[in-house]
């Protein structure tokens, strides 16, 4: 990413809304929004480390309430939440924070979230695992704060392998309700 360039642009931005970009509060704007906009976009760069594994046998994984924080690519405003990932390993187990990493490859990103569900699925399907599901629950400010502003959730989920077949879909998603109460699924 261009930091002078964003600078440029975000300070052309404040511009058109009608303020002056040499204001006291607003003179260091451009710079600290081209910085976070390298922090909050840097998924496209990254890399989730899942070649790191260990030979260990399990009949599922399921790591919990990963949190997650995107940007909706329709209004460039944040959408946010938790994401559950269980997993059904062929002989070899991640590294646990490599789930979270994974997570943040892609939701660091402009994003919608049905496609962040469905990316972090196939990516760790793409390892050999048996079986996926991911499931996410996100607020979305670009409903919140402005066209129907509305407070709605909204859930996604991705089944992959093992886990595309009914039985083991209900399953393991029982096995997800039954150990998480906070879940919406």
């Amino acid at each position: 990413m261009d930091q002078e360039r964003v600078k440029k642009l975000v300070r052309e931005l404040i511009i058109e809304v009608g303020e002056d970009p040499t204001r006291e509060g607003l003179r260091e704007t451009p710079e600290r929004i081209a910085n976070m906009y390298k922090e909050i976009f840097g998924g496209y760069d990254s890399d989730s480390e899942l070649s790191v594994q260990f030979s260990e046998d399990s009949d599922v994984v399921i790591a919990r309430n990963i949190q997650f924080y995107s940007m909706c690519e329709h209004h460039m405003l944040p959408f946010y939440g938790k994401i559950h990932i269980a997993y059904s390993p062929n002989g070899r187990v991640f590294g646990i924070s490599k789930l979270v990493r994974l997570v943040e490859k892609y939701s660091k990103r402009l994003q919608i979230q049905e496609r962040l569900t469905k990316n972090i699925a196939d990516e760790l399907h793409s390892q050999g695992v048996k079986g996926v599901v991911v499931l996410a629950d996100a607020e979305h400010l670009c409903m919140k704060m402005r066209g129907v502003k509305n407070d709605a959730t909204l859930s996604s989920s991705a089944f992959r392998g093992i886990y595309e077949n009914k039985e083991e879909k209900a399953g393991i998603m029982s096995l997800l309700r039954n150990r998480a109460s906070d879940l919406s699924f």
